[in-house]
């Protein structure tokens, strides 16, 4: 294999960005000069687990990144500086709670079954002020502001720069749209394999803040920073492939099969029907994620986000979609959720789907808005953060196919957020409760 080393003299790169993701999903680094890149690519750089959000006391060992080659993306907007994905070493062994190592064991977990993962994501975002506190276009007013064409091209310099940026690295970037909500955009990339899908998106976010902040703006993919706007959503496409032949072979599509797709696609879908609640600690992973899920609708009319476990054909008020014959989406992810949780959680439910042969009942065509299914027909997603992290702490499959350790690690710090959120007073109780 190449040496980083060579990789950057070969290009000009002075700095190596090693980064890896937290369990809250917010990427930590350090940034290594191109001299010394070999070295550390040995010997790993070195990080205080306690202080970069794992689970982990300050009388723990250091944990040691190491570089991924493989993952290495050079900076378009500053070709001088390489961003590459590390995977994390304590005592000479892996981290298992580190999520690029709890999604690295699902795709391995896959192929043993003979299915490689493919995987896009359509990352939501707001575009607004410096300071965050409005929306950054003071002219993006429209109660249906979706694929409003001023609004889009007033941010042409920031969208043309993100996409110019993804054209560069070969991503094959193909649309960019103003979103449902005022001061939202959505740009999609072609999918590709679950780990260079989940280090793109990590990657993807990185970009869009950094691009946004060079135009005197902050980008957020915070599920719902309005109440009476359209969240945040991370919407998902999964295929699985024969890994023999990966060019040509999509398990997913059979011709004779409802809607186009094979049995096995279905079987996936049921897993993750079956195992959505404790997904949802996954999928949203905030306080904030559950005003998106459970939101009342907006200025525009509806959430476009689901309510309900269900799933249906090409209908967006369903958390499962079947838009065309080689694939499904989940629409149950918001902009919070960790690139590399996301994937392995929904692949590790529909392997036991497939494994455990889960049909997923009777699809829904209805309008999940206007003509909402009773709950003896449909279940219905938690309403809160400490409801699914409960779900995912009682789900047995789901602990232990991500691992014990990760999945104690992970409620710990959410139930932690859980009961700092709940220790705040808020300017809805003063007002509702000042007078009792």
């Amino acid at each position: 294999m190449t040496s980083l080393s060579k990789v950057a003299a070969e290009r000009g790169i002075r700095y190596f960005l090693i980064s890896f993701s937290d369990l809250r999903g917010v990427q930590r680094a350090k940034l290594v000069p191109a001299a010394a890149i070999d070295r550390i690519a040995t010997e790993g750089a070195g990080f205080a687990g306690f202080a970069a959000w794992l689970d982990m006391t300050p009388a723990d060992p250091d944990v040691l990144a190491m570089a991924d080659p493989k993952s290495m993306i050079q900076l378009p907007w500053k070709p001088e500086v390489a961003w590459v994905a590390g995977d994390l070493m304590m005592n000479g062994r892996p981290v298992e709670q580190s999520p690029r190592r709890v999604l690295a064991r699902q795709v391995e977990r896959a192929a043993a079954l003979g299915y490689a993962v493919r995987t896009g994501v359509e990352c939501e975002f707001f575009v607004l002020s410096a300071d965050g506190s409005v929306i950054g276009d003071g002219a993006d007013l429209q109660s249906k502001p979706c694929y409003d064409q001023q609004s889009l091209m007033r941010r042409y310099e920031l969208i043309s720069k993100i996409c110019d940026s993804m054209l560069t690295l070969g991503w094959g970037p193909y649309q960019n749209d103003h979103e449902d909500a005022n001061g939202q955009f959505e740009m999609n990339w072609t999918y590709d394999d679950a780990l260079v899908t989940a280090d793109r998106h990590a990657f993807f976010k990185y970009m869009v803040k950094t691009l946004a902040e060079s135009e005197g703006l902050r980008a957020t993919f915070m599920p719902k920073p309005f109440s009476n706007l359209s969240g945040n959503g991370c919407h998902m496409h999964l295929s699985l492939w024969n890994s023999a032949n990966r060019e040509s072979d999509n398990l997913f599509r059979e011709r004779s099969g409802e809607l186009g797709l094979s049995r096995l696609a279905y079987e996936f879908i049921g897993g993750v029907l079956h195992h959505a609640e404790g997904l949802c600690a996954i999928t949203n992973p905030t306080v904030n994620s559950f005003k998106r899920i459970n939101g009342a609708p907006t200025l525009s009319g509806a959430t476009w986000s689901p309510n309900t476990i269900s799933y249906t054909g090409n209908n967006r008020t369903h958390m499962i979609r079947i838009p065309d014959v080689d694939r499904f989406e989940l629409r149950l992810a918001d902009g919070a959720t960790n690139p590399y949780l996301l994937q392995a959680a929904v692949i590790a439910a529909g392997l036991d789907g497939i494994t455990e042969h889960r049909l997923p009942g009777p699809r829904r065509d209805n309008d999940m808005y206007a003509e909402p299914l009773p709950v003896s027909e449909v279940r219905r997603l938690p309403t809160n953060l400490l409801d699914a992290l409960r779900a995912l702490r009682a789900n047995e499959t789901l602990v232990r196919a991500l691992g014990a350790s990760f999945v104690d690690a992970y409620v710990k710090l959410k139930e932690r957020e859980w009961h700092e959120h709940h220790s705040q007073i808020s300017t809805w109780e003063r007002q509702a409760t000042l007078d009792c």
